[in-house]
């Protein structure tokens, strides 16, 4: 990569680490003691000081390798992650996602409607920091929109591997942020869910361009992860944090990184799955059947 592609993912990833630590730009300058315009300069891709650049990863709790994108990237905010998930899909060609128990990216608007208050629902009403986490979940769904509105209009190639058994799942748990949430009808968020299988079905069935989708029964990996592919670089992206039923936004550790051998790896196990998935009218015949049908006669 050259240097000037260096210095404007530092500038991303500078971005993406101090939304994720809750910081303005101003509050940023003033604990790094550079300006406001230094701030903005830097995560338009303008390379500050190496020892600037120390003392802001030290100031956003991250590691100078990290912040640079040398190796791993190791993140700790599902903000920071999914701001980064963000940047990437700008320009990427093709996504594979293995990201249950549906991809972000082919939910529907419903689901955007749902999905503040299943966030809420997931974090625990006796942690210590629920009202700071309640707080970022406006950030962090604007983030996801932002994601989904990119994507619409740029139109990558997306790879999407699917659970049988994740999705089973979701229709019969629902649409939902913890186990029996005070005040929710789950018949309502159970039928959101089917909703979203329906439209997977949908999808399996009039195979939208550079929409495919693959339906593994098999056993999956525990993870879920993303690889972003453009015609120079590839990245791989895996993560602990959900958006379906049971939501996690608060505790893990993603990880990014552009090494061949993790492209490599992650890239052959998914092609494994996908020659073993089903697709198409196969595949909806066996949602339909095994998990929706099943479902509405239970």
């Amino acid at each position: 990569m050259d240097f000037v592609s260096s210095t404007e993912d530092v500038g991303r990833r500078l971005r993406a680490f101090r939304m994720g630590a809750g910081l303005t730009p101003e509050e940023l300058a003033a604990r790094a003691g550079v300006s406001r315009a230094a701030i903005y300069r830097y995560e338009s891709g303008k390379p500050p000081k190496v020892d600037t650049l120390g003392k802001i990863a030290d100031l956003l709790g991250v590691s100078l390798p990290t912040l640079l994108g040398v190796g791993v990237e190791y993140i700790a905010s599902a903000i920071s992650f999914f701001e980064r998930m963000r940047q990437m899909e700008e320009d990427v060609d093709q996504i594979t996602v293995m990201f249950g128990p549906v991809s972000y990216l082919l939910t529907t608007d419903r689901y955007d409607e749902l999905l503040p208050k299943v966030l809420d629902e997931s974090i625990p009403q006796d942690v210590g920091d629920r009202a700071a986490a309640v707080r970022e979940i406006g950030a962090l769904v604007d983030i996801l929109q932002t994601r989904k509105e990119t994507f619409r209009r740029r139109r990558p190639n997306i790879v999407s591997l699917v659970s049988a058994a994740e999705l089973e799942e979701f229709g019969r748990v629902g649409f939902i942020g913890a186990y029996n949430p005070p005040g929710v009808k789950l018949s309502e968020r159970q039928a959101a869910a089917r909703d979203e299988i329906g439209n997977i079905v949908r999808m399996l069935r009039e195979q939208p361009i550079g929409v495919q989708i693959g339906v593994v029964i098999d056993s999956m990996p525990g993870a879920s992860f993303q690889i972003f592919k453009r015609a120079d670089k590839a990245q791989v992206a895996v993560s602990p944090f959900r958006l379906g039923s049971f939501a996690n936004i608060r505790v893990g550790v993603a990880t990014i990184t552009a090494a061949a051998e993790a492209v490599h790896l992650y890239g052959g196990m998914t092609d494994q799955l996908w020659r073993r998935s089903l697709k198409g009218d196969q595949a909806a015949d066996f949602i339909e059947k095994n998990v929706l049908n099943r479902q509405a006669a239970a």
